[in-house]
């Protein structure tokens, strides 16, 4: 029995340590095939000898039975909230208030973190053992979800003490989060499934740790970064930050991307370096807060009822907003595709005015049920196009009119079809003017042929003025007509000469991504070009040939033989040819040209040196591929701070992981 117990302990030693290597450190010491095989023998020991089971052992992380409800949780210490600030000045603002309140002339130093858009719990552990966890409840009264809380693998259910000694009793409080690519799954699976969709991360981690069945918590990938001291007994901190570090040491998990600054204007810096992180994290964050790093400090300037007055959340511009749908539009797209879109009592949604919103597809409709004077929920994150979360049926007026997409297109009234296997209604009329107006936008936009000066609204006037009546009609405008146009004149139409001028001796991956060919983005225009060299040999490519080309599809490469064999786009050719438009395979082999070739890199986190966008160029410049998400096919995963669930997803599948500074050795 002494040897069974020996066994047992050193099998809970050796899981814990690479679970805290794993979940908090995102450093893995051993194979999930290793780490499992040490699992399984602590479980078959357990199962032999049920007395010798405790409430800290990692077999103990899922309950057995469901949860007839959940018990009341009294707060020793109130789980207060934040005041919020909306603009600099505010946050000035606070600042002074502060050097009022405790009479300091000095510049204060500043904690600055991350404000998680999550679910606020509290920790408490006992002699390090971990025994009870809440939600914050009103403040003062929370309930328990210590059995939910347990499934989260990176929650310590026994602190560390190697380092630091582990207190009497520790309570700290801590943001639950769903990752946000595996929230993206999870609705995904729902709305297969015929389930209801969460409306947002935040939502999913509430209605996760609610589960009554702590079984179906442990199926979804929780989250949490620790972030507040609560009652503490048998050790004293003197700042913020040294509590941060403690809890980092005991295997608590602390947000990376924290900071300690001088001064309030320094610490301003961060809202903005965190503001234009925002997309790339894996985790939705809403704002920055703010907080003396100075505990005696916070304790002198105290609490209101509510809120402390050391601390402040300066939020970031709302990403979700409610509107009213005015009315329903379909709109035609360069390919032919008859999107709905929402027109929007106008709203600001993440600082940016939004007047309109996607509907997708006539399913899309049905599924949410949306209609004309529905109230709904809009979402914008980062650049993309703004679309309809939910409808708030509370507030549906009986005047709600349901809608239905047009058979015929609104542009050109030629019959609508739905080709097999697709949700989106196409228009298959070539001449039809409202994908003329668009194939000519994108024709001249930044990616493709990149003619600065001719925006929507250029295009729109010269079409209107009869002026240009394809792409190739670009080539042959001359000054005088521009110059001539409303708002216009000399100048403005001389550097769009320049503009054109330049464009015609553009690279040929950039001429045939610009002739909007169905499926053909940048990085197949690229890889397409790579191959062939010219547009010769691209026009009389055969599908066996692009078929042969790493990436190249079935559905890409019917596209392309498609395109070149309508005749009308053969007289397409020919006119861009006579306006002088030569594109060339640009032959860039230099000794690094080929590095990365049928290499694929994906990148998470935020990265400090350069953009996302930047480092996928110097990926593609390589002859490597950048894509967006973590596949067996994954060659590298470059992993900066905030790394979340694509590092779980490359290191279960056993990709190589890169820290940024890798990389750049790498370049």
């Amino acid at each position: 029995m002494h040897d069974i117990k020996a066994e047992i302990t050193q099998l809970r030693q050796q899981l814990d340590f690479h679970s805290y290597q794993y979940y908090v450190l995102d450093n893995p010491q051993i194979s999930d095939a290793e780490y499992d095989r040490v699992f399984r023998r602590l479980l078959e020991l357990e199962e032999q000898n049920p007395e010798l089971i405790t409430p800290d052992s990692p077999s103990q992380r899922v309950g057995g039975q469901p949860l007839e409800g959940f018990t009341p949780v009294r707060h020793n210490l109130p789980m207060l909230s934040l005041d919020n600030a909306f603009d600099d000045s505010e946050m000035r603002a606070f600042d002074e208030r502060l050097h009022r309140l405790l009479e300091i002339n000095e510049s204060f130093e500043y904690l600055v973190e991350p404000k998680m858009d999550g679910v606020a719990v509290e920790l408490v552990y006992v002699d390090g053992l971990f025994i009870q966890g809440s939600t914050r409840g009103d403040g003062a009264t929370g309930e328990d979800i210590t059995a939910n809380l347990k499934t989260i693998n990176s929650i310590p259910l026994r602190l560390r003490t190697d380092v630091i000694p582990a207190p009497a009793r520790l309570e700290v409080r801590g943001e639950v989060y769903y990752p946000t690519e595996a929230f993206r799954k999870l609705n995904a699976e729902r709305e297969k499934a015929g389930e209801p969709t969460f409306v947002n991360p935040r939502n999913s981690a509430a209605g996760t740790l609610r589960q009554l069945d702590p079984r179906i918590t442990a199926k979804r990938p929780l989250d949490i970064f620790v972030h507040g001291i609560g009652q503490i007994e048998g050790i004293e901190f003197n700042s913020q930050s040294e509590a941060y570090a403690a809890f980092g040491q005991w295997g608590l998990r602390v947000n990376p991307l924290i900071q300690v600054r001088q001064g309030i204007e320094k610490s301003i810096e961060v809202y903005y370096q965190l503001m234009e992180k925002r997309e790339t994290l894996p985790y939705e964050i809403d704002g920055v807060v703010f907080k003396l790093n100075n505990v005696a400090l916070q304790q002198q300037a105290g609490i209101r009822s509510r809120s402390p007055r050391w601390a402040i959340a300066y939020k970031f511009p709302a990403q979700q907003e409610t509107t009213v749908i005015e009315d329903i539009i379909a709109q035609v797209g360069r390919t032919g595709a008859v999107t709905p879109v929402a027109v929007l009592r106008p709203i600001f949604v993440g600082g940016v005015e939004v007047r309109r919103a996607t509907l997708h597809n006539q399913d899309e409709i049905d599924r949410k049920d949306i209609r004309i004077g529905d109230t709904v929920v809009v979402q914008r994150a980062g650049d993309v196009i703004p679309e309809i979360v939910q409808v708030v049926l509370a507030k549906r007026v009986g005047s709600a009119e349901k809608y239905t997409l047009p058979s015929n297109c609104p542009a050109c009234s030629t019959p609508l079809f739905r080709p097999e296997g697709e949700a989106v209604l196409r228009c298959d009329n070539a001449d039809c003017p409202a994908q003329i107006r668009n194939s000519i936008i994108h024709f001249a936009s930044k990616g493709a042929m990149d003619i600065d000066g001719l925006g929507e609204k250029l295009v729109a006037l010269l079409l209107e003025k009869d002026l240009i009546s394809s792409i190739a009609d670009i080539y042959f405008l001359r000054k005088e007509e521009i110059a001539a146009l409303e708002r216009m004149g000399d100048k403005s139409a001389e550097n769009l000469m320049a503009a054109i001028e330049k464009s015609r001796h553009n690279p040929l991956e950039r001429f045939l991504f610009a002739l909007g060919i169905r499926h053909v983005g940048e990085h197949v225009a690229r890889l397409i070009t790579k191959h062939f060299k010219s547009l010769e040999n691209i026009r009389k490519a055969t599908e066996e040939e692009l078929l042969s080309i790493h990436e190249i599809g079935p559905q890409v490469a019917a596209s392309i033989i498609h395109f070149f064999s309508q005749e009308r786009n053969c007289t397409l050719l020919a006119k861009l040819a006579e306006g002088g438009v030569t594109p060339d395979f640009e032959e860039t082999e230099t000794e690094f040209a080929s590095q990365f070739a049928g290499q694929t890199f994906v990148f998470t986190g935020a990265l400090e040196k350069f953009t996302r966008k930047e480092a996928e160029k110097y990926v593609n410049d390589r002859g490597g591929h950048a894509a967006s998400s973590v596949s067996k096919n994954t060659t590298y995963l470059v992993a900066g701070p905030g790394a979340g669930s694509k590092l779980d997803k490359a290191q279960e599948l056993k990709v190589q992981i890169l820290t940024e500074e890798e990389f750049l050795n790498m370049l």
